[in-house]
Order: structure tokens, then C-alpha cells, then sequence
């Protein structure tokens, strides 16, 4: 479990705090999704809770981030990486090697894990991204989905426990981000890996995330299941969050009375919400 309790973090150099009074309890298991306006503080929530900050990034920091019920502060970088794996927005800085299956590799060799296991790590965790037939490719020759399944697999491999993706389909096209959310499921459902994804495509966090929470300004405005939290669409269009086009239709419909019920979070709950009103 990840709980962050009362957490407000300014950087060395900022003028103002980065985090506000953040609390915040990730089951294990859990599929997060944060949301939030440019400069609500989502990657430096990411970077408390990976250990980033305070290890690396320094500032004024209160409060307390514990991961499985260890406080960051007295954990090293190299022990969180054990229990936390971070996929950054950039991808290409996240890259070492120049061949898929050297990438893999590299971590499994720094963190010690026994030469008899790793080929078989390797082997498992291509296959299960999906990308068992990249493995001797050029990294260099890759699509940006492609390239994403690589960073992906690479932390994967490792087993940790949390998973934590910095707008990992920011560059990528529909298709593409879409595979990347439906891989991102398979290791949340089949192994229990906590999956944590900051990401902008609110359509894709609400069919596929089990819980949202919304930042601004540094501090946590919403925080709970999907359909409650897009229940605030109102709120959340004035913060500069679009929300999908089917949740301000079911929220305006329910406001007027035409509708009851929950709010609909996709095409087809819509299409059956309309049509059971014109009926």
C-alpha cells in the first residue's frame, strides 16, 4: 500500500510549494489514474512517491510517503527501485542500450538477480507486454508504442510491486495508446502489480482506471472511483480538465431531471441512456 499522509513539498529553488497538504491512501492492486491542469504537481506527487523526492530533488518537505510500509526517507534510491518502477515521460532518456533484450538486461544485472533466473525473466516479461518478437531489434528502429512497451517491460522485469507511468501516451496515436492501457490492465488484473499513471486521455483512464484523483495548484481536489469523481465535470471543465463528451452529456442530463441513475463513461452506456429517455 502507498499512503501519503499530509505531504507538502517545495522545491530548493521554488517560490512556492509544489505540493499542498497531500493525503492519499493506493490500495495494493490498485489502477490510479491523476488528472489535473499543466503545473498541478502530478509528476512531483510521481517523484514522492518513487523517492525521487527527497533523495534526489531537494526543498522543504513535511509530512510522510511510506510504500508498503516504509517511509521513503529511510529507504535508498536503489531499495525503492526494488519495490517502485517508474516509466518517465521522456523515453528516450530512459533508454541505455541499444537492443531490446540488452535493455532488460542491464537492470536485471545491476540489481542482482541470480544468472539462472534471468533468461527466463526476459523471456516471461517480453511475452507478457507483448513484444516477445522485438527482442533482438535495434531500440533505435522502433515506433514510439513500441519504444514505450520496451521502457515498460525493462521495469517490469524487475517485479516490483508499483508501477508509476508519467503520461506514457502523450506522443502516441489512438491504436497505439490504447495497447498500452490494455497491457497495463493484463499486469494490474493478472499479477496485482499497483498501476499509478499520470495521463491527460481522461477517455482512457475512465474505462480502464478504477479510481481518479485531481490535482491543481498542488493540492488533491478529488480523489475516489471513476464515475464519482467525473461526476464533478462542471468543476473539473473549469480547471481546465476536459472531460469525455459522453460524462458531460449523462452529467447535463441528470441536472435537467431527463436522466437518472449513474453517469455514463463511455460511447455505448450514452447510446443506451439515450435511447432509453427517447423511449
Amino acid at each position: 500500500m502507498i499512503v501519503i499522509d499530509d505531504l507538502t513539498f517545495q522545491y530548493e529553488d521554488g517560490d512556492q510549494n509544489a505540493l499542498r497538504n497531500i493525503s492519499l491512501k493506493i490500495p495494493d492492486g490498485g489502477f490510479l489514474g491523476i488528472i489535473g491542469p499543466s503545473g498541478a504537481g502530478k509528476t512531483t506527487l510521481l517523484n514522492a512517491i518513487n523517492g525521487i523526492i527527497p533523495h534526489h530533488y531537494k526543498g522543504a518537505y513535511y509530512g510522510c510517503v511510506s510504500v508498503e510500509g516504509k517511509d521513503t526517507f529511510d529507504l535508498s534510491l536503489t531499495d525503492m527501485s526494488l519495490l517502485v518502477g517508474t516509466v518517465f515521460q521522456d523515453i528516450d532518456s530512459q533508454m541505455v542500450n541499444a537492443v531490446v533484450e540488452d535493455e532488460l538486461l542491464y537492470g536485471l544485472e545491476n540489481f542482482g538477480v541470480p544468472r539462472e533466473e534471468i533468461e527466463s525473466r526476459i523471456e516471461n516479461t517480453l511475452r507478457e507486454v507483448g513484444i516477445g518478437d522485438l527482442r533482438h531489434r535495434d531500440i533505435s528502429t522502433l515506433s514510439g508504442g513500441q519504444k514505450q512497451k520496451v521502457a515498460i517491460a525493462a521495469i517490469v522485469a524487475l517485479r516490483p510491486k508499483i508501477l508509476l507511468l508519467d503520461e506514457p501516451t502523450g506522443e502516441l496515436d489512438p491504436v497505439s495508446s490504447r495497447q498500452i492501457f490494455s497491457m497495463l490492465r493484463k499486469l494490474n488484473e493478472r499479477y496485482g502489480m499497483t498501476v499509478v499513471i499520470v495521463e491527460q486521455k481522461i477517455m482512457l483512464l475512465s474505462e480502464f482506471a478504477k479510481d481518479l484523483a485531481v490535482m491543481k495548484s498542488g493540492r488533491l481536489v478529488f480523489h475516489g472511483p471513476v464515475r464519482s469523481v467525473l461526476g464533478h465535470s462542471g468543476e473539473l471543465t473549469e480547471m481546465g480538465v476536459n472531460c469525455p463528451r459522453v460524462v458531460t452529456l449523462s452529467n447535463a442530463m441528470k441536472a435537467a431531471g431527463i436522466s437518472s441513475g449513474e453517469i455514463c463513461i463511455n460511447v455505448d452506456e450514452a447510446e443506451q441512456m439515450v435511447r432509453k429517455v427517447l423511449q
